[in-house]
């Protein structure tokens, strides 16, 4: 559908009422019609932030080492990771020397297989 061009007509300011001519009038950013001096264009604030999710993958990642693994032992009643303390704060939860010797033992039997 065709519009015709206005050229020759006039409008009211949707803010201040005032009679301009139609080709003045340009529509805000709320789609009133208004005049130069009322109009506005949209506040900076009102657009909302572009937002770039958080990075997640690491660039050019490196295979972990395979550490050896420590095991602690001690008796009944004292603790692997006493706390030694240090000079600063106290705890520092170092492995506690443990002035016994650790002694273990082993045997293998044979397994009895029942099958009913």
């Amino acid at each position: 559908m065709a519009f015709a061009t206005g050229k020759f007509s006039f409008a009211l300011c949707d803010y201040c009422g005032q009679r301009y001519p139609y080709l003045t009038l340009r529509k805000n950013w709320r789609g009133f019609m208004v005049c130069p001096d009322d109009y506005e264009p949209k506040e900076p604030q009102l657009y909302p932030l572009k937002y770039r999710g958080d990075a997640i993958a690491l660039k050019d990642p490196r295979v972990d080492r395979v550490e050896p693994v420590l095991v602690f032992l001690s008796f009944p009643g004292y603790s692997a990771f006493q706390s030694r303390g240090s000079e600063y704060d106290g705890n520092n939860m170092q492995p506690a020397p443990v002035q016994l010797p650790v002694r273990g033992a082993g045997r293998v039997g044979q397994p009895i297989v029942v099958i009913s």
